[in-house]
C-alpha cells in the first residue's frame, strides 16, 4: 500500500482529501500537517513516502517554496484552485495536480501515474523527479502588491494577504500582522486573483481559501472564520452556496 503525506492548510480541504485518499483503499496516511513552515520535519518524521500532496496557496510558505526544501524520493502532487491550464506545463511523470474540488477520477489518475511511478527503477524515478522540480522552480515567481503611502511604496507578497476588504471608500490587503492600503478595487482584485485562491464572499470582501478554519450559519446569515482565530466575516447570503462549493461541503 502506498504512504501518502498531505499538507494543506485549509482544515476542511484538509480533512476532504484525506477522507477521499482512505476510500480508495490503495493507499496509507503516512501524515499530515496544516502547517507548511512544520511540514518539512513532519515528512522526514513520517518516513518513506511514495506521494506528498502539497496545496500551493498557503501563506508564509506556499507549495512551491516548500516542495525545494523536501528531500528527492517521493512524488508530488500540488492540490490547487488555479485553471488547470495554468500547470498543465508541471503535469509530468513525477508531478502532477489536482484541481479544487477534487473528483474522485483526479484522484485515480493520480494514484495510477504513482503505480506507473514506482514501477521504474529509483534512480529513474529521482532523475525525473529533480527535472520537473528544476522547471517548475525556475518557472516560479513571487506574487506581491504595491500599498502606497505618501511617497512611500511597500510591496507585500500575496502570499502573506488572508484577505481584502473594502472600507470608508478605501481597500485594504490584511496579513497576520497588519491592513496595507492598496489601488485596485475589490472587483478588480477578484479578476487578478481568482485563480490564486481568493473567493469573493461579500461585495466588499476577498478571501484566501486556505485562511478558512470554520463556516458558521448563524442568525445574521453565514460567516467565516480565518485561521487566526480572531478574524470573522460575513458571507453574502447570494455566495454562501457558491462558497459551500468551492469549499467541496
Amino acid at each position: 500500500m502506498r504512504r501518502v503525506f498531505v499538507v494543506d492548510d485549509e482544515a476542511l480541504a484538509r480533512r476532504r482529501l484525506i477522507r477521499m485518499l482512505e476510500a480508495t483503499g490503495r493507499v496509507e496516511i503516512a501524515g499530515e500537517t496544516g502547517d507548511p513552515e512544520a511540514a518539512v520535519a513532519a515528512i522526514a518524521a513520517a518516513g518513506d513516502l511514495d506521494l506528498v500532496l502539497l496545496d500551493i496557496a498557503m501563506p508564509v510558505l506556499d507549495g512551491f517554496g516548500l516542495c525545494a526544501r523536501l528531500p528527492p524520493g517521493p512524488m508530488i502532487a500540488f492540490t490547487t484552485a488555479h485553471d488547470e491550464h495554468a500547470l498543465r506545463a508541471f503535469q509530468t511523470d513525477a508531478i502532477d495536480y489536482l484541481l479544487k474540488p477534487i473528483r474522485d477520477d483526479e484522484l485515480a489518475r493520480v494514484l495510477d501515474k504513482l503505480d506507473r511511478l514506482r514501477a521504474l527503477p529509483a534512480a529513474e524515478t529521482r532523475e525525473q523527479l529533480a527535472r520537473a522540480m528544476a522547471g517548475l522552480l525556475a518557472a516560479r515567481a513571487p506574487e506581491r502588491i504595491a500599498s502606497r503611502l505618501g511617497d512611500r511604496i511597500q510591496l507585500v507578497e500575496l502570499d502573506r494577504i488572508t484577505h481584502f476588504i473594502a472600507e470608508d471608500k478605501l481597500t485594504y490587503a490584511v496579513t497576520a500582522e497588519r491592513s496595507y492600503v492598496v489601488e485596485p478595487s475589490i472587483a478588480e482584485l477578484e479578476q487578478r486573483y481568482a485563480r490564486a485562491g481568493f473567493f469573493r464572499i461579500h461585495r466588499a470582501t476577498l478571501v484566501r481559501v486556505s485562511a478558512i478554519a470554520e463556516l458558521a450559519s448563524t442568525a445574521d446569515g453565514t460567516r467565516v472564520r480565518l485561521g487566526d482565530g480572531r478574524t470573522e466575516l460575513p458571507v453574502a447570503r447570494e455566495r454562501a452556496r457558491a462558497l459551500r462549493d468551492r469549499l467541496g461541503l
